[in-house]
């Protein structure tokens, strides 16, 4: 069931899936923009699970988006809208997967990882671990769910705040506000969430699978009203001349 980029195991009836580009920072490629729904699918169709833990390889759970392909989406529009068709599957496979998701986020969640986190169920984040969603630092809107799950998970003045500057939210935080539910120290992460999930998949499963999708109903609710209007923004953003020197810029902040 495992993929190169999607890792697939199984520890009773929860199924961890661990994002597998650490050498990127989990960034999202094509095939893990791909592999991430198709994986969840796959789980979805194993009739023993019960429950779903999702992870990072290495020392981020994701670093969101490749810069490197900053200039390809500026040129080739066709592309763009690939890309963003394939996000917004994404999306949507996330908040619509019928088996709880925990997430177990070990390391910095950016972007859109920072959207896969809080499009799960129930968050655990390392204490070393932070959460942002930079996209207006790199010229982009912030259209790829990020404007769903922030306002839903905290409050529409608090999702204010860090969308439109992109500040980095530390783990006690996060879970202060409502985007994470339990900071843990690291070498606690993987098994508190596997933990949890186990708890969740030991329980009537038609009882949780369907409560889940009642209370995600809000967020469905919320993508219909603001997810394509936010994906269309977001590639206009691409044309403008901020986001063609947003690379350079970045590889400064870097620096």
């Amino acid at each position: 069931m495992s993929s190169d980029c999607v890792l697939v195991d199984s520890d009773g009836a929860v199924r961890l899936l661990t994002l597998n580009r650490p050498d990127s920072l989990n960034a999202f490629s094509d095939e893990l923009h791909r592999g991430l729904p198709l994986a969840l699918e796959r789980v979805e169709d194993d009739p023993e699970a019960r429950a779903i833990v999702i992870t990072g390889a290495g020392r981020a759970f994701s670093a969101g988006g490749n810069i490197d392909e900053f200039p390809l989406l500026a040129a080739d529009l066709e592309r763009r809208r690939r890309t963003l068709r394939i996000g917004r599957r994404l999306f949507h496979a996330l908040i619509s997967v019928h088996l709880p998701v925990v997430a177990a986020v070990n390391g910095p969640a950016v972007g859109l990882g920072c959207t896969v986190a809080t499009a799960c169920d129930i968050v655990f984040i390392s204490e070393s671990a932070f959460m942002a969603d930079p996209h207006v630092t790199v010229a982009l809107v912030a259209g790829d769910g990020g404007a769903v799950t922030w306002p839903a998970c905290t409050s529409l003045l608090k999702a204010k705040q860090y969308l439109l500057t992109g500040d980095r939210m530390p783990a006690a935080e996060a879970v202060a506000a409502g985007l994470a539910n339990f900071v843990v120290p690291s070498a606690e992460l993987l098994p508190s969430a596997v933990a949890f999930a186990q708890r969740l998949a030991s329980l009537p499963p038609q009882a949780v699978q369907d409560t889940k999708m009642v209370l995600n109903q809000q967020l469905r609710s919320a993508a219909v009203t603001a997810l394509d209007y936010g994906l269309a923004a977001e590639s206009q953003s691409h044309d403008t001349d901020e986001y063609a020197h947003a690379p350079q810029q970045f590889a400064r902040r870097r620096t």
